[in-house]
This record gives C-alpha cells, sequence and structure tokens, in this order.
C-alpha cells in the first residue's frame, strides 16, 4: 500500500533518471486514482442508453452537442465535489446537515432518496432487460439476478474499497471498448458527427425534452453526494500545499473517469444515428429494438451480443454504486445508516413493481432520468455555495470564474426542468 508520505510529503527521494521520475509520478497519483472512475459509471447507466438512442435514431447526430457539453458540465460539477471532500473532510450532505435548517435537511434527505429510487429504477430495469435478450430470463428473473450480482459485489467492501473500485473500473472499461468496437463496425458519418457535434441547436421541442433527459443521464445528483464522500479521507490532506497537490491530482482522476464516461455517450448516440437514423428507422426508441436490429442492419450478429453485455455490464456497475451513493446520502443527511441488504431490498422493490404491472421499459427509463435532472439543483447550488466560501474551503475555495460558470450550469438547468414540466402539463 502507499504511504500518504509517498505521495504528498517525501518527494526527496525521487530518482533523477527520466524512468525514475514517471515511475515516481504514476506512483504519486495511484493513491487518488479510482474515486472518478466509480462516479463515472453512474453516467453510463441503462437511462443513458434509452435517451442517447432515442436522441440518434429521432435526429440522427443533431443532439451530440447536448452529450458534449453535459459531459463538461460533469466534469466541473464532479471536481467541486471532490474539492469540497479534500477542503472540509466532509462529504455535501454532511455539509448540509450541519449548515442549513433542520426542516430544509429532512426535505433534502427526502428528495435525495427519491432520486436514489428514480436511479435504481433506471439500472435494474436496464440490467434485467439485457438479461432477457442475451440469455431468455424473464424480466423478474433478471431483476434478482441484478439485486443478487450487485449484492455480492457490495459485500466486496470488505476485504477493501480498492477490490470494488478495480471490479467496478472494470466494468467500466469493457464497457468503453464495447462501444469502440460497434462505432467501428458502425462507421458513422464524420461530416455531419462533428456538425452535431458543434453546432448548438434544436430541431423541435421534442428534442429539448430529450435534451433535459440526457443532461438528467449525464449529470447524476446522487454521484455529486458520493463524489465527495469518495475523496473526503481517502488521502489525509493537513497542510495547504498537500491539499493543492491532492487536488492537481484528482482533478485528473476526474478528467480521465468523465472523459470514458463521454466517449461512450458520444458513441451511444453516434451509433444510433449511423445505424439507425441513416438507414431511415428514425422510430427506433427502445432498447431493446436496438438489440433486435443492430445485427441485420450492420449484418454481423456480434454487434447486438455486444451491445446486450454492455448494457449489462452498465446496469450491474451502476447498480452498485446507486447503493453506495443511498448509503452516503442516508449517513449524511440523517446520521444513520441500515444494513447494505435492507437498501438493495427497499431500492429494488421500485424497479419489481414496474415489471409486475408490465410498464413499458423505455419510457419509464427516459422518464426516470428526466425527474434525475429535477434532483440535480438540489445538488448542485449548495455545492457552489460552499465551495465558494473562503472562511470554508481554504486555500481550495473557487475561483470566481468557477463559481459563475456553475451559477450559469444550474441556471440552465433549471431553465431545461422548466421547459419540460411545461411540456408534460401543456
Amino acid at each position: 500500500m502507499i504511504s500518504v508520505s509517498d505521495t504528498l510529503i517525501d518527494s526527496q527521494n525521487e530518482t533523477s533518471s527520466p524512468l525514475g521520475r514517471r515511475r515516481s509520478a504514476v506512483g504519486r497519483f495511484l493513491p487518488f486514482f479510482g474515486p472518478a472512475l466509480v462516479a463515472a459509471v453512474a453516467y453510463i447507466d441503462p437511462g443513458n442508453f434509452a435517451t442517447n438512442i432515442e436522441a440518434g435514431s429521432r435526429y440522427g447526430y443533431v443532439l451530440l452537442w447536448v452529450v458534449l457539453w453535459a459531459n463538461l458540465m460533469a466534469m466541473l460539477i464532479q471536481t467541486l465535489s471532490v474539492r469540497l471532500g479534500v477542503a472540509t473532510g466532509k462529504n455535501l450532505a454532511e455539509m448540509i446537515r450541519e449548515r442549513y435548517p433542520r426542516p430544509l435537511v429532512w426535505l433534502y434527505w427526502v428528495q435525495a432518496e427519491l432520486v436514489a429510487i428514480a436511479t435504481d429504477l433506471a439500472e435494474f430495469l436496464g440490467a434485467a432487460l439485457a438479461f432477457n435478450l442475451l440469455f431468455g430470463l424473464s424480466m423478474l428473473e433478471g431483476a434478482l439476478l441484478t439485486g443478487a450480482i450487485t449484492y455480492a459485489a457490495l459485500y466486496m467492501q470488505r476485504f477493501g474499497f480498492r477490490l470494488l473500485e478495480i471490479i467496478i473500473g472494470s466494468m467500466l472499461l469493457a464497457v468503453a471498448a464495447g462501444f469502440v468496437a460497434q462505432i467501428v463496425m458502425g462507421q458513422p458519418d464524420a461530416a455531419p458527427a462533428l456538425e452535431g457535434l458543434l453546432l448548438p441547436h434544436f430541431p423541435d421541442g421534442y428534442a429539448v425534452f430529450l435534451a433535459a433527459g440526457i443532461l438528467g443521464a449525464t449529470v447524476m445528483p446522487h454521484v455529486i453526494y458520493l463524489h465527495s464522500s469518495l475523496s473526503q479521507r481517502r488521502v489525509p490532506a493537513k497542510t495547504d500545499e498537500q491539499r493543492k497537490r491532492a487536488m492537481r491530482y484528482y482533478r485528473w482522476d476526474v478528467i480521465i473517469g468523465m472523459g470514458i464516461a463521454g466517449i461512450i455517450n458520444l458513441s451511444m448516440l453516434a451509433l444510433a444515428a449511423a445505424v439507425f437514423f441513416d438507414n431511415g428507422r428514425t422510430g427506433v426508441a427502445s432498447i431493446e429494438q436496438s438489440y433486435q436490429l443492430l445485427a441485420p442492419l450492420m449484418d454481423r450478429d456480434l454487434a447486438s451480443t455486444l451491445f446486450g453485455f454492455t448494457l449489462l455490464l452498465a446496469g450491474l456497475s451502476s447498480s452498485i454504486v446507486g447503493t453506495m451513493a443511498g448509503q452516503v446520502v442516508m449517513q449524511g443527511f440523517v446520521g444513520f445508516t441500515i444494513p447494505i441488504w435492507l437498501r438493495r431490498l427497499l431500492t429494488m422493490l421500485p424497479a419489481i413493481v414496474v415489471i409486475m404491472l408490465g410498464f413499458p421499459e423505455q419510457q419509464v427509463l427516459v422518464a426516470s432520468q428526466v425527474v434525475l435532472s429535477f434532483g440535480i439543483p438540489f445538488a448542485l447550488i449548495p455545492l457552489i455555495h460552499f465551495t465558494a466560501q473562503h472562511g470554508l474551503m481554504g486555500n481550495l475555495v473557487n475561483r470566481r470564474w468557477v463559481t459563475l460558470l456553475g451559477c450559469v450550469i444550474a441556471a440552465i438547468i433549471i431553465a431545461l426542468n422548466g421547459y419540460v414540466l411545461a411540456f408534460e402539463l401543456l
């Protein structure tokens, strides 16, 4: 195990050779590497599959810019979450409990739990659907198997958090590899893809609704709480210089983790655009349709299999992370936790009910992502508020332009949420 002194304090033993310096730099970075990979898993859950597939099949490459900007927003937000944990030694939920009035804290806790339920709903449905498509299991059997597998993975925490990070990180990289392979097979058209990436616009009102869903699936409120927890005591930093150095490493962790998640999300939408939209299949709006049509349209049976396994890994890994976030939220807001098996059972119940009632999976998945987008301001506004206070953050306080940018992001999200509400009611 690499000690804190190896990473933050003792730099006198570094060798003068270029190879030695590279090894020393990697050795100093490794203790900080991992939290963003765990957080990034939440950015590629089955809700992302649902919103990105519908956006790509309906509008082609036009909404690629939404995915890009949502991912850039996620990088800033997750960096602020890490910064709060490093500077204060407390996570966001604990800070809210400490500094906000008690009735407001309870309101925050209730909405955070509702967000956690919406998150788990998408993850369970996605993983259960993957089991159904790949192995012919019923949706109910797939959901129960998902619950058992995710609980088994969470049980591994007792053998050290690093082991769980390795498991989750391996799943993330496997999903990324699967989509890279599918993109190579699908061969998206570069010119319209670049145009969609760089020229922001909405073709119609439903595109705005989908954009809110993409944002809700990309910027996830529960991992804003979780990420601050993962960094708060990971590598103790007692002096200003140690905190600044820790943040430099954590920034690279965020760039790597969120960068991988961004590539996966962009690949999802581009794949749907290349395979469905470009072939006139603009009505493809479900994961199941995608699985069934990928192989014949791409003339490769492997395409559907890869898609199914990426969906399965995304659902399982994001379900693990969602349960971890739920524990952090409960501990932070109300000061107690419940056994992992009980939280796993409670959060999977809504998915079981949805499956038993026979609701359409795709509509539930997209709706759950819109619900998540409404939870983002509840986490984002206090995060910006706390990280802008010099007395609280010390030398890690936000620069003014960072605080201003955070406020702009919050305003955009709130405006999109308002539009979605008006769209639904009118």
